[in-house]
């Protein structure tokens, strides 16, 4: 009797050691996910920004963009929901932390502009360059819009995104016009161009409901137009602005910080603006003349620089109640009042500067340690007390020769 043949073995089925088996897995299971989970056209969209842009030395920005991940989970994306794949509505360009690097390389124009839910664009300071084409500055979705302290250069473009509420585009290199439909957005809160190179006028009247506008240290020229009534901060300084603003100014009351210096205003400083609880008045180095009438006392310390004009008159007592009082340069003239004077003795003014101007009584006292009294060259001798506070290449401790004061006796 034949003996049976024993079954073969069962064949050993061929696998992987488990790490790799779960590495490979995973590898398979992530890069069709991250692409399912982001629109495909944001998907490329991000990788296209991603090539463009480098971090300087000591950023470290980019190293979560890694594409075989979810790009919603990457620094500064943020996506929202959607049946056909999430789309990207933030970028955060940039590590946001105070004084980190930034990026640098070609602004990724063509990219940004097909990120059509993008609602928040925002770059850190950085070595940036080229243009803010329309096709970015006016995506539809567009609320926030964010790239201060590049190398951006160029014209603004004519056309932005109509529901914006904030722009800021400053220390770049933008030349060119201020666009009209920018100063037109009927949701448009805040806008600072400071610091580029724009030039020709302010375009007016300005009908978007901005709360705060800065256009400093531009090459703007004109005058300024009608502003709307709900500005809190407004900033026109370094630029070559010129003729009244008398009547501007009145017409925003609820200012709470007013900067027109460096410019050629004239006229009249209008009083209600010292009513308007300004906690920072600055419009030293114009030309505005004429003597000064408060409507009311100015705002508890604050800072009041009216140096370098033309201003003639007494020196109100309305301006006791500030915390910094620049005055010097201009042609007021009799008696400081006493209350000013008793402001800076109780150190309740921590700053008054006089000096260069034609004062005819000076009766500051002793001011402590903290204060800073100044009121050299003027008709009168300065207090000796208040000497030591003046610059020294004022020529402190000095006062105007006889002849120059009219025959006025301090």
């Amino acid at each position: 009797m034949a003996r049976a043949r024993a079954p073969p073995p069962p064949r050993r089925p061929h696998y992987l050691p488990p790490l790799l088996a779960a590495a490979l897995l995973l590898l398979l299971l992530a890069a069709p996910a991250a692409e399912a989970t982001l629109h495909p056209v944001d998907y490329l969209a991000l990788q296209a920004v991603r090539r463009a842009l480098a971090d300087l030395p000591g950023s470290r920005f980019f190293a979560s963009w890694d594409f075989t991940a979810d790009p919603c989970g990457f620094a500064g994306v943020s996506c929202s929901a959607s049946p056909d794949g999430g789309r990207v509505v933030a970028l955060a360009l940039g590590d946001p932390r105070a004084g980190a690097p930034g990026l640098s390389g070609p602004f990724p124009a063509a990219a940004l502009s097909r990120l059509s839910a993008l609602a928040s664009l925002s770059l850190v300071p950085g070595r940036v360059t080229g243009a803010l084409p329309p096709a970015v500055a006016a995506l539809p979705a567009l609320r926030f819009l964010a790239l201060s302290g590049n190398l951006l250069s160029g014209p603004l473009p004519r056309a932005f995104a109509p529901g914006l509420r904030t722009v800021d585009l400053s220390k770049n290199a933008f030349s060119g016009a201020v666009p009209p439909a920018l100063l037109q957005l009927r949701d448009l809160r805040t806008l600072v161009l400071s610091h580029n190179a724009l030039a020709g006028g302010v375009p007016g009247p300005v009908r978007a409901p901005l709360v705060h506008l800065d256009l400093r240290s531009n090459r703007l020229s004109g005058g300024v137009p009608p502003l709307p009534g709900t500005l809190v901060y407004l900033s026109l300084a370094g630029n070559r602005l010129s003729g009244r603003v008398g009547t501007v100014l009145r017409r925003l009351p609820r200012l709470a910080f007013l900067d027109l210096g460096g410019n050629w205003f004239s006229g009249e400083v209008p009083g209600e603006v010292f009513a308007f609880r300004i906690g920072y008045l600055q419009l030293r180095k114009n030309a505005f003349s004429g003597e000064l009438r408060p409507a009311g006392r100015v705002a508890p310390g604050a800072t009041v620089d009216l140096s370098h004009n033309a201003l003639s008159g007494r020196v109100p007592p309305e301006l006791a109640t500030a915390g910094a009082v620049y005055l010097n340069g201009n042609r007021f003239a009799g008696e400081v009042p006493r209350e000013v004077a008793a402001a800076a003795e109780a150190g309740r003014m921590r700053v008054l500067f006089l000096q260069d101007n034609f004062l005819t009584g000076i009766a500051v006292g002793g001011v402590p340690a903290s204060a800073a009294v100044c009121a050299h060259w003027n008709c009168v001798a300065p207090p000796p007390a208040v000497v030591a506070a003046c610059p020294a290449k004022g020529g402190r401790g000095r006062r105007r020769p006889q002849a120059q004061c009219g025959g006025r006796r301090g």
